[in-house]
């Protein structure tokens, strides 16, 4: 890569898990549209890619330097010569989702255990919300395999739980404020940052930015990267809901114009910095290469040190409608 030196730029292809209005991967999108990658003397490229796997699987090809996709992906189908990438930037604690109980099971269903035995809807087998609602029902003692799992797509889950052919569902917006607003009730949700530490158990990651291991970016040039993605979050964190929809609105029209193993140990690059920090604005290179330790159920669990915190800010993804 060229030096970031002065008047010289440093050319990073990232590839990005699609649709470009995922909220998780919005910070990314927002740091391009906003210049901010461009502010760090980066001539940076983004290449939207269809899945989560089909951006974890371009960086482990050579055909990106960096990916933002979910950790579980990442760790399960982005390794280079059998070794995982490092996580560089943590974007989100869990994917944006909740668990929501049919109106007319509302009387029933007042807790998570009482989900055993109960019928719940996802949109599919192998997706982020069957993952959570295992980790969910984990944290609270409760077996998957308790609980009848039911997979339909996505809109046809949403009619099947205000049909109450299902108990429940786990669902993201806008389809967790409209149904809760017709009746249904929302028995754990996942969309802050608090609420994913609540439910399942521990600081997470979901969704990040990943690095070869192999990477010839430079730590001055992986401190840019994460610097802008700051500012985005930044930005997306401290707007008005009107902003953050004009970002979104502004990083898509740019873009129209161009599993984890249980109990594996996850690396992270040393320069990795985390949005949240309470005590610098921008990142500051970890002082060694640390690791996280999944959970049982699957999900990362964190050990960090005082100067960075894990998982992002959180407030610009909750209460935002897909």
């Amino acid at each position: 890569m060229l030096t970031a030196g002065l008047g010289i730029w440093a050319a990073i292809t990232i590839a990005v898990a699609g649709p470009v209005t995922s909220p998780e991967y919005l910070p990314v999108h927002v740091a391009q549209a906003e210049g901010y990658f461009a502010q760090e003397k980066l001539d940076v490229t983004l290449k939207v890619e269809r899945s989560e796997g089909d951006a974890a699987r371009a960086l482990a090809r050579g055909q990106a330097d960096l990916t933002a996709t979910s950790i579980d992906t990442a760790y399960g189908q982005g390794h280079v010569g059998g070794e995982p990438p490092l996580l560089l930037f943590g974007l989100t604690a869990a994917p944006p989702v909740a668990i929501v109980v049919s109106p007319s099971h509302r009387a029933s269903i007042r807790s998570l255990a009482d989900l055993r035995g109960q019928p719940v809807g996802l949109p599919g087998a192998g997706t982020p919300e069957h993952a959570m609602l295992t980790s969910v029902l984990s944290h609270a003692g409760i077996r998957i395999q308790q609980v009848p799992v039911h997979s339909y797509g996505l809109l046809r889950l949403a009619g099947a739980l205000e049909q109450g052919q299902v108990a429940a569902a786990v669902l993201g917006d806008p389809w967790v404020t409209r149904l809760a607003g017709e009746g249904g009730g929302v028995l754990a949700d996942l969309r802050t940052r608090a609420g994913a530490r609540r439910w399942l158990g521990a600081e997470t990651v979901h969704a990040a930015v990943f690095v070869r291991p192999d990477s010839k970016l430079s730590e001055r040039e992986l401190m840019a990267v994460a610097r802008a993605l700051l500012r985005a979050v930044a930005r997306l964190s401290e707007g008005s809901p009107e902003a953050r929809k004009s970002s979104k609105s502004t990083a898509s029209s740019n873009i129209k114009s161009r599993s984890a193993p249980p109990r594996a140990r996850l690396p992270i690059a040393s320069g990795c910095s985390y949005p949240g920090s309470t005590t610098s604005r921008f990142p500051k290179p970890c002082s060694r290469r640390r690791r996280i330790k999944s959970s049982p159920a699957g999900r990362q669990r964190v050990k960090t040190n005082s100067t960075a915190s894990l998982g992002s800010t959180r407030r610009w993804l909750s209460k935002q409608a897909m």
